[in-house]
């Protein structure tokens, strides 16, 4: 593999290219490093690499002449890569993908960026390690290189050590452990002493599967995992997260067709629906409010009848999604039934097809693991402004730029519950 590094500071890889294995890999031939300064390639006495931004504004701006003078001078540039916080997330994958090139060129930024005019001139594919910023793009192409090269035939003294590390198979790795067998009072699991590989295998692979769901859950959309996997990932205590999240259905007080304030009527369907939605994800209860108390009356009756009448006998899982429903005639009711059932007052978080939103789905997934939340929705053409003022939070529409925002509310409840929960498992 070689990598072509155009950075105004060479100097910065010294450290990284002269020790541990990329020291290794360089001395056996494994991976090659070139470092081209673009201050080479300016025509004038100061070595000029930036310029001021037209339209003005803060910093400086790397200009074309010199970068492109030193891509051009490359005899083997390969593809070519540009570190930016705006460009492809650098994963495991797409680390794969460029180890099974011959050769790269890295373009490090500095100051406030490249002219954009780079990316007619040049085949550039961005790339970012994280969502921060840097200084420059030198550490950020320190990182792209070292993932790269571990998964190029011969850098690694094992290869099989890069097949288990993480990510490898798509979960974060499972914890090691070495010699004292036992350290200031703390031993080293017995599944490890066991001896049995079989025992190990499970071992390691179960707490891949728990350390994933703890640090980073959102790795499971990219997994395909075993029906033992499933099954052990639904015990664990963050699997059952979504207990915090209860789901309301106003019918009252909601926006009519004609633009007023008033309550619909209650709809079987959506009751059925909406209780499915909250057993399939694990909610902690779905709270059906109406001022209407045929309403509630009418909502009574079907509930029973599945949960304690013929609908048991015959459909038991329609039963256990029902046995969520709670009934409330407002939704003050609603608020406090949730805050009794966890003993600490529960956060309201709205809903709405027109916005303005004040919390973002990231938000709620944090408030949402940190406290017991009312997520509802409004039923009609959604809900009243008495409802959204006294929400803690209002969620963006599902399709915030689309001229289309009518789905159903049940199909809203289903949607808005996975962006929620979804990859809480």
């Amino acid at each position: 593999m070689q990598f072509s590094v155009l950075t105004i500071f060479p100097e910065f890889f010294d450290s990284f290219l002269s020790c541990g294995l990329m020291a290794k890999a360089l001395e056996a031939g494994v991976v090659s490093v070139t470092r081209i300064n673009p201050r080479d390639f300016a025509t004038d006495r100061h070595h000029t690499v930036d310029d001021r931004p037209y339209g003005g504004g803060p910093g400086m701006v790397m200009g074309l002449p010199t970068l492109v003078s030193a891509l051009r001078s490359l005899p083997r540039p390969g593809r070519m890569l540009m570190l930016s916080p705006a460009g492809r997330p650098l994963s495991q994958r797409f680390a794969a993908e460029l180890a099974g090139e011959e050769a790269l060129t890295l373009l490090c930024g500095r100051y406030e960026g490249i002219d954009d005019r780079m990316f007619d001139l040049f085949d550039i594919t961005p790339v970012s390690v994280g969502d921060f910023v840097l200084s420059g793009g030198e550490s950020a192409a320190a990182c792209l290189m070292e993932a790269v090269s571990r998964l190029v035939p011969g850098f690694m003294g094992k290869d099989a050590s890069a097949e288990e590390e993480s990510f490898a198979s798509g979960l974060l790795e499972y914890p090691h452990y070495t010699r004292p067998e036992v350290f200031e009072g703390l031993p080293v699991p017995p599944e490890l002493l066991s001896g049995h590989h079989a025992a190990i295998a499970a071992w390691r692979r179960q707490r891949s599967l728990e350390t994933t769901l703890a640090r980073r859950p959102d790795l499971f959309d990219a997994v395909a995992l075993s029906r033992e996997d499933a099954a052990f990932v639904r015990g664990l205590p963050r699997a059952r997260a979504g207990r915090n999240m209860h789901l309301g259905l106003v019918h009252g007080p909601v926006v009519l067709k004609d633009g007023k304030v008033g309550t619909v009527s209650l709809t079987n369907l959506d009751v059925h629906d909406i209780a499915r939605v909250s057993r399939t994800y694990g909610l902690g209860g779905f709270e059906v409010v109406s001022p209407l108390r045929d309403q509630l009356a009418l909502a009574a009756r079907i509930v029973a009848h599945w949960r304690e009448g013929p609908g048991l006998a015959a459909n038991p899982d329609r039963a256990e999604a029902l046995s969520l429903v709670r009934l409330h005639e407002g939704l003050d009711a609603a608020l406090a039934a949730v805050t009794a059932d966890h003993g600490r007052e529960a956060a309201l978080v709205a809903t709405s097809a027109k916005g303005p939103a004040t919390l973002s789905f990231a938000a709620a997934r944090e408030l949402i693991a940190a406290r017991p939340t009312l997520v509802v929705l409004g039923t009609g053409h959604g809900l009243a402004d008495e409802v959204l003022a006294r929400a803690d939070g209002i969620l963006p529409p599902l399709r915030p730029f689309s001229d289309y925002n009518h789905l159903s509310v049940r199909a809203a409840a289903g949607i808005l519950t996975d962006r929620l929960l979804g990859d809480v498992l």
